[in-house]
C-alpha cells in the first residue's frame, strides 16, 4: 500500500472514531457546544482528506506520460471541478 492511501485511509478512521465519540456525547447528553465543536473538528479532518484526494488526482494526471494534452486537461478539469463542489 502507498504512503498516500495509507495516510488517507489513517485520516477516515480517525474521522469514524471521532463520529462514534459524538455519538456517545449525543447519547449522554453533553452540551451543545463540545458536541458542535467535536463536529466542526469531524468536518475540518475531512476537508483536508478531500484536498489530498484531490491533489493526488491532479499529480497523477500531470505525470503520467501515457496522457495525451486533452485527456490531461479533462482530468485537471475534473480535479478542478471538485474543488469548486467543495
Amino acid at each position: 500500500m502507498n504512503i498516500e492511501k495509507k495516510d488517507i485511509l489513517n485520516r477516515l478512521k480517525r474521522a469514524e472514531g471521532q463520529l462514534r465519540g459524538i455519538q456517545k456525547m449525543i447519547d449522554d447528553e453533553q452540551e451543545c457546544i463540545d458536541i458542535v465543536t467535536q463536529l466542526t473538528a469531524v468536518r475540518s479532518s475531512i476537508n483536508r482528506t478531500m484536498g489530498l484526494v484531490i491533489s493526488q488526482q491532479i499529480t497523477k494526471a500531470l505525470q503520467d506520460p501515457n496522457l495525451d494534452l486533452i485527456q490531461q486537461e479533462e482530468k485537471l478539469q475534473q480535479a478542478l471541478d471538485l474543488i469548486v463542489k467543495k
